[in-house]
């Protein structure tokens, strides 16, 4: 997996600030943390369902 040093991250900074605007970026910076939360409870929330199915496949064996 590639690395990304301090240049690349200020070059990826600079185009996003372009394309939204230095206005726009806490709201999309806002969304995107909400987008993560949500997917991160959501990961948590699957595998806790599917945890005591498979306790109970492996106690019906």
């Amino acid at each position: 997996m590639p690395t990304f040093g301090p240049g690349e991250l200020i070059l990826v900074l600079l185009i996003v600030i372009i394309v939204f605007g230095a206005g726009k970026l806490g709201e999309v910076g806002g969304a995107l943390g909400k987008g993560i939360k949500e997917f991160r409870k959501a990961t948590v929330d699957e595998a806790s369902a599917a945890a005591p199915k498979d306790a109970e496949s492996k106690e019906a064996k």
